[in-house]
């Protein structure tokens, strides 16, 4: 095995032993971008040189014997939708392709504080609109399984830097499943935390009441570490939540005996892969094996691809066209060139700015938020989401967590749902309603299809209630090893 492919915390513990120093480590890693970036396109930028400047650093405090943070060394990348001082921040669109940020994202300046080495920024669907990284402005990223399919989206660059051993670990962001799903394509663990768990302080907007940062990793170890580091109350995001952050490695291994997993009947309609039905129930029996108890559940609105997918879209492209409405080719970003008025300036710069997929949403939350329109649409899918809490915290009184498919399909053929938005956002099924009730969920691999694409599993859990996700997401984990 190449020093590319450990994980962060084997990563650390060879560090700490002395077989490898922070500086091999890190450009073994910057080999391996070197040798798959081209190939699958996962990073928009890469800084090595700082890279390996903050690896010395390191390497200099531990032989000093100073002590370290518990990322001490290891080689993360950064979505580029995520701030990172000095450095572009372009969220994947033309509209900010020369932005350079001025300061960390709050989860940025928590992977400093706990010495991670930061390797780069990487691609993803134009301001983390889509579910297949092919709306970027820097060229669609590939799934590393299988070139010829998409990697998921929109934190498909995090995921297939994770997969393709071109970093140990990145952080990613999911409004409606953009963690968990590239995961599920890419064969990696995605987390997405409860709302309010990490600060969104320093993450570029697409719809504030569903967007959070999450980890993307190659075992579940590695995302219990990651979450601990950048979760925790921060004063500049007011929706931080001021509540204790446990130590979500401590408990990993306690097991799932005494749990109650419940099969929301919903997830396993028709539209579902019979490959990934299977391949979940098969993970359902080993939990059963292992002393959880199995318990058919309904979520009549939060599983019912009119309801769920619908309020969804509304409520994140009408908050979209709200959080957009900034970029506007007067303060920052790309402005048109050829306007001679401000009206001009203003319409020209959006409309070669933003891309297609951007544009589509602005239109429709710009629609539903619009006089005539509010209550039949926006208010409409607010009440829905009212009842997808409601559905859930019924399921949670009967178990302690929810299991089910990622996707209904693996990773799909690069072009083949991009002239289809319905096709496409129908992708999101299983996941947007965590988004929209403020839950917790992970995305944790289980088996490959026959044709070899991964396939992952989700599991949901009460709001703050990650301990017990990821106990059970290791369990599926050494179980499915």
């Amino acid at each position: 095995m190449s020093q590319a492919q450990w994980t962060a915390h084997e990563a650390i513990e060879r560090q700490n032993s002395g077989d490898i120093s922070s500086v091999e480590l890190t450009q073994a890693v910057i080999e391996r971008i070197d040798a798959e970036n081209g190939r699958i396109n996962a990073y928009v930028h890469v800084d090595a040189p700082t890279a390996l400047s903050q690896a010395e650093q390191i390497d200099a405090r531990r032989h000093r014997g100073e002590q370290l943070g518990p990322l001490a060394g290891v080689p993360i990348a950064i979505k580029d939708v995520m701030c990172v001082r000095g450095g572009r921040t372009t969220c994947g669109s033309r509209i900010l392709q020369d932005y350079v940020a001025p300061y960390d994202a709050t989860a940025v300046s928590r992977l400093r504080s706990a010495d991670a080495v930061l390797l780069g920024k990487t691609n993803m669907d134009e301001f983390a609109m889509g579910s297949s990284n092919e709306n970027s402005h820097f060229g669609p990223t590939r799934n590393p399984h299988s070139i010829d399919r998409v990697p998921g989206g929109s934190s498909g660059g995090s995921a297939a830097a994770v997969a393709a051993h071109a970093a140990i670990a990145a952080l990613g962001s999911d409004t409606g499943g953009s963690v968990r799903q590239p995961a599920g394509y890419c064969g990696i663990v995605g987390l997405k935390p409860s709302y309010g768990r990490v600060s969104r302080y320093g993450l570029v907007a697409y719809a504030s009441s569903l967007d959070q940062i999450g980890p993307l990793t190659k075992d579940v170890e590695d995302t219990a570490l990651l979450l601990g580091v950048i979760s925790g109350h921060d004063p500049r995001d007011a929706t931080s939540v001021d509540i204790a952050v446990p130590d979500y490695r401590e408990k990993l291994q306690t097991g799932v005996e005494g749990l109650t997993i419940g099969m929301p009947e919903e997830y396993f309609a028709e539209g579902l892969d019979s490959q990934i039905a299977a391949a979940v129930e098969g993970a359902a029996a080993r939990l059963e094996k292992a002393g959880a108890k199995l318990k058919q559940v309904s979520l009549p609105v939060a599983g019912h691809a009119d309801y769920c997918v619908g309020a969804y879209y509304v409520v994140a492209t009408a908050e979209a066209s709200a959080n957009l409405s900034r970029f506007d080719g007067v303060r920052f970003g790309y402005r048109a060139e050829q306007a001679t008025d401000l009206q001009q300036m203003y319409h020209q710069s959006r409309s070669k700015g933003f891309g297609d997929e951007v544009k589509r949403r602005i239109m429709l939350g710009t629609y539903v938020l619009s006089a005539g329109y509010y209550d039949a649409y926006y208010l409409k899918a607010q009440k829905v989401r009212t009842l997808i809490r409601d559905d859930f915290s019924r399921a949670f009184e009967e178990c302690d967590l929810l299991l089910g498919p990622v996707a209904p399909t693996t990773a799909f053929a690069v072009g083949e749902k991009i002239d289809d938005p319905l096709q496409m956002y129908l992708n999101d099924i299983y996941t947007v309603t965590a988004n929209l009730a403020g839950l917790p969920g992970v995305s944790v691999p289980i088996a490959h299809a026959d044709d070899g694409l991964p396939i992952g599993a989700q599991l949901l859990a009460p709001a703050f209630a990650e301990e017990t996700l990821l106990r059970a997401a290791y369990s599926i984990e050494q179980m499915a090893n």
